[in-house]
């Protein structure tokens, strides 16, 4: 099976393709398919965002198409960064800018205070661009005072995973290998329940 990811991001790309190649699943990416047109994220939720991407590379390309959009919210700033996470610090994609926003912002705010979750939403459009399936995935944990870790991207360095009763709660996603990371990060969460309905999506359309 083939599936458009409207997504250019190789780390985003190899994450989703270790995730899904168990399920048979081949990922396409936007040069793939000779490119797909810039899709504005004005909407306010992930999941607005999530299916007016996946919509847009399933009509450009006729195609089944995933999209995601994902981000962190913390609790201490109203749920900020949220959708705009990836241009919390304003130029898109700048991880540094933005982590060291964030660090700003909760300055002098002690553990506590610092609480957050990683939210990932997903969805899946058909050829015609009628959306199949619209997931979430979700991570709780805080923000750490200081970059941990040297794996990964985005704002991993700084997100201590703390959910309870799991081999990586108490260690921060940078830290984790990216099997461990899977196993318990909102957008393996996400994927592994779209993993679980792919087959059945797939096959009523046949």
């Amino acid at each position: 099976m083939e599936l458009l990811l409207s997504s250019g991001n190789p780390k985003k790309l190899r994450e989703l393709a270790a995730l899904l190649a168990p399920q048979g699943v081949q990922l396409l990416t936007p040069a793939d398919v000779g490119g797909l047109p810039e899709v504005d994220e004005d909407q306010p939720t992930f999941a607005g965002n999530a299916a007016k991407k996946a919509r847009a590379a399933a009509l450009h390309s006729g195609r089944w198409a995933l999209a995601d959009d994902s981000g962190l919210e913390v609790d201490a700033l109203d749920g900020a960064p949220g959708v705009r996470s990836a241009r919390f610090a304003g130029a898109h994609g700048d991880d540094a800018a933005n982590n060291a926003l964030l660090l700003e912002r909760l300055a002098g705010r002690a553990d506590g205070e610092r609480g957050a979750r990683f939210v990932c939403a997903l969805a899946l459009a058909r050829p015609d661009g009628t959306l199949a399936a619209q997931l979430e995935g979700t991570a709780r944990g805080r923000i750490l005072h200081a970059p941990r870790g040297d794996g990964d991207f985005g704002y991993d360095p700084l997100f201590l995973f703390t959910e309870p009763g799991h081999d990586a709660t108490g260690r921060g996603f940078a830290e984790l290998s990216p099997q461990e990371k899977a196993a318990v990060s909102h957008r393996g969460r996400a994927l592994r329940e779209l993993a679980r309905r792919l087959q059945d999506l797939f096959s009523g359309a046949a």
